[in-house]
């Protein structure tokens, strides 16, 4: 696909609120889906302004307040064959005529689909409000709204089918802070409690709420500052000056607030304004209008992790539950008093409300937004799904999860949490990950100091015996899970690890291939007193990929001995409909197959080729709709007498990363351009091509989250969630060496993956 598509909107250098939002939604959309969509603008010019000059992404003028420049702009999109789909941003001011009627004039004489998007929805209007609205929904492909409050008034109020409305919430940036404190200090706020509040300003923001309510909170914490950020608006700046900004200054005076209260007279930078964000202890929103349907300022705020504070307007009473912020009634600074100094006295309240603001609005990312207006589009031009472009292999999260004895278990959000320790899954996982980027991208001395920790860590989890131990607590100890858990697939995993490190000999130093030599042998002694499939499967991965550095005898015939162990396993369950080596499907499922391909592979045994075949092809027809993978949840699994409807959510990253891995292996095996297909599938599902359509991979921190549920994402960024995607990653560098044209007839269109 390679459609044009035309927004409709204000425009930076204008400053407004939707001027700003429609520049972030498109640098999202144009960073996410370079190539594959072209983007214009066209401005919206301001009443009584000078033109502005056209710079790209702008490629037209549109004065909205003049009826022939707004029919002439209609008629000449209808002849620009090239733009196949326009979006226009609804706002009532921002069209000519009453309530906007010159748009109504220009959508009724264009022949070409769009979108159109209410910044706002009025909930009483008036019967040619109501006409007006309604008429525009009726000649629209869809109407988008942010708040579901909006698309139930469209619904209700002006009679607009609800299979024509689409909620996207307003995008948000996420913005990464590791130390507040030296943020404070950096603008000169060192000490202080910050409340802020930021925006255009106007009489409508209701400041002066805020500052009454700061002469009572400075008695009991003198240490606080409120930041109101900002310029005054440009329309009231014209028409009034800083009128309202003086009566907001005279207030300050007047109740002897000037070392608590500072104004910042500027229209902020992203990064300016994400910093002031990222230093605010409370955020303030004291907008007068109970009928605002959003506000870019207050979910900014939320994704920012600030505990709130804010009146009940439409989308803040849907947003805060009383977890994420503080609801309070209009023009009320005693309220506003009361709920500042609970918040104050309770530092562990503010954290808890500042993790669930950043939990309800990381499906709001720019990217997830994102995606969502892509989906929108193909769905409107009857285009196959367009997916994101690759993001790149970056190891920040790795190495943050890593510390100097091994990669913890888990993380709180994107911060380790070294409570619960680490786990010998974790570290093998992180080896066969770092021999990958060694061999699919580029050796480095970083790279290497981490291949030598992780098999530092194996190291020391192996004991005399060969096998070795899994759980190790923060202090280096082993726990007592050790004796609890069965540790058979922990053992394989360390072994197909060390086998990885050999198969990656030519790109890794000597040392550690000899370290894993030495560790490999040892293994050998109880290799072929394995009983459990899975244990099983991932040892014959290890050795398989073993014989890649030396091609020993005794590892062929363990290998042989192994493998006929899992036919064994797969020949006692399997029948006619059920073509699998256990009685259920849980995790990590595709190694079974994929190992049994590798002991033809070696063996050349050919009912071993026609298991691995059948099997995978089993699991690939309860794991992938039509359209994306749908991983089987863990919080039911699949079982062999189930019913094949499954529920939604509890899906991870490792069924992913796993199953990409078989296709992979698969796909060498027998040249089928297929498995390569279900393999660029398979990975979208990071990518948002999944039933919430949100990204898992996580763009800020290079991590992956926890989970898919059914109706969020698990925003922690766990150690195995965060390698398994690593891995999954990295084995699309191998897929975009592969040069293939498919045939399969309404087959999903091979992505045009690049990398950003």
């Amino acid at each position: 696909m390679n459609r044009t598509l035309l927004f409709v909107t204000s425009f930076p250098p204008r400053e407004c609120g939707i001027a700003t939002f429609a520049q972030d939604l498109v640098n999202a959309m144009q960073k996410n889906f370079a190539g594959k969509l072209n983007i214009e603008i066209a401005a919206l010019k301001e009443s009584g302004k000078p033109n502005i000059n056209k710079e790209l992404p702008v490629t037209y003028l549109v004065n909205p307040f003049d009826i022939d420049d707004c029919i002439a702009f209609a008629q000449q999109i209808n002849q620009n064959d090239k733009i196949d789909l326009l979006c226009f941003e609804h706002e009532f001011g921002l069209y000519g005529g009453e309530y906007g009627h010159n748009l109504l004039a220009m959508l009724s004489l264009l022949d070409k689909p769009f979108i159109i998007r209410f910044h706002t929805v009025l909930p009483y209007p008036d019967s040619k409000c109501a006409r007006i609205v309604s008429l525009v929904s009726t000649l629209a492909a869809k109407v988008l709204v942010m708040t579901q409050s909006s698309a139930t008034l469209l619904t209700q109020v002006y009679q607009v089918p609800a299979e024509k409305i689409i909620h996207i919430p307003h995008g948000t940036h996420a913005h990464i802070v590791d130390d507040p404190t030296l943020l404070k200090k950096q603008y000169d706020l060192e000490g202080k409690k910050v409340f802020t509040t930021f925006g255009l300003l106007s009489e409508n923001k209701g400041l002066e709420t805020g500052i009454l309510a700061m002469k009572d909170i400075v008695k009991a914490y003198p240490d606080v500052i409120y930041l109101i950020l900002g310029k005054t608006h440009p329309v009231i700046f014209s028409r009034d000056g800083e009128k309202y900004r003086e009566s907001l200054e005279l207030l300050v005076k007047e109740h002897h607030l000037e070392n608590n209260v500072r104004f910042v007279n500027s229209y902020l930078s992203l990064e300016t304004l994400l910093d002031y964000l990222s230093l605010t202890d409370i955020y303030l929103f004291t907008s007068k209008d109970p009928h605002q349907a959003v506000s870019g300022t207050f979910v900014y705020a939320m994704s920012a992790g600030c505990a709130i504070i804010s009146t009940s307007f439409i989308q803040a009473k849907e947003m805060l539950d009383g977890e994420a912020g503080c609801l309070i009634d209009f023009n009320n600074p005693v309220q506003l008093t009361a709920a500042a100094c609970r918040l104050l006295a309770d530092p562990e309240l503010r954290l808890k409300m500042s993790r669930r603001a950043i939990e309800k609005t990381r499906n709001s990312i720019w990217e997830n937004v994102a995606i969502a207006h892509i989906a929108v589009v193909s769905d409107i031009l009857a285009e196959d799904k367009i997916l994101p472009n690759l993001p790149m292999p970056y190891l920040d999260h790795v190495d943050r999860m890593t510390d100097e004895f091994g990669m913890l278990q888990f993380s709180i959000h994107d911060a380790p949490d070294p409570e619960f320790g680490y786990t010998l899954d974790d570290n093998a996982r992180a080896l066969i990950a770092m021999c990958m980027y060694n061999t699919e991208l580029k050796s480095g001395s970083f790279v290497n100091s981490l291949c030598r920790r992780y098999m530092d860590f194996i190291g020391y989890c192996q004991k005399p015996s060969g096998r070795f131990l899994n759980y190790v607590n923060k202090e280096g100890a082993f726990t007592d899970m050790n004796q609890e858990v069965n540790l058979d697939d922990a053992n394989g995993r360390a072994v197909w690890a060390l086998g990885y490190v050999l198969y990656a000999n030519r790109h890794l130093p000597f040392d550690i291939v000899q370290h894993a030599w030495t560790m490999f042998r040892l293994s050998m002694r109880w290799m072929g007193k394995l009983q459990s499939p899975r244990a099983i499967a991932f040892v014959i991965k290890g050795l398989y990929y073993s014989l890649y550095y030396r091609k020993d005898e005794a590892i062929k015939e363990m290998l042989g001995i192994l493998t006929e162990k899992l036919y064994t396993a797969y020949t006692q369950e399997a029948d006619e409909n059920w073509h699998w080596y256990e009685a259920y499907l849980t995790y990590g499922n595709a190694v079974l197959p994929e190992a049994m391909m590798m002991g033809y592979q070696i063996t050349g045994e050919e009912k071993y080729r026609t298991v691995a075949m059948e099997s995978l092809e089993f699991l690939c027809s309860k794991t992938f709709t039509d359209s994306y993978m749908k991983v089987i949840s863990n919080k039911t699994w699949y079982h062999k007498h189930a019913d094949s409807q499954q529920e939604d959510g509890g899906e991870q990253s490792i069924e992913v990363a796993y199953t990409m891995m078989a296709l992979n292996t698969f796909y060498h095996a027998t040249g089928e351009h297929s498995y390569l297909e279900k393999m660029r599938l398979a990975f979208s599902w990071y990518l948002g091509n999944n039933h919430l359509q949100q990204l898992i991979y996580n763009p800020l921190t290079c991590g992956c989250y926890d989970g898919l549920e059914k109706n969020n994402v698990n925003q922690n960024q766990g150690a195995e969630s965060t390698v398994c995607y690593l891995i999954a990653r990295l084995l699309m560098e191998q897929w975009n060496k592969y040069k293939y044209v498919a045939t399969k007839h309404n087959h999903l269109e091979p992505a045009r993956l690049g990398s950003n």
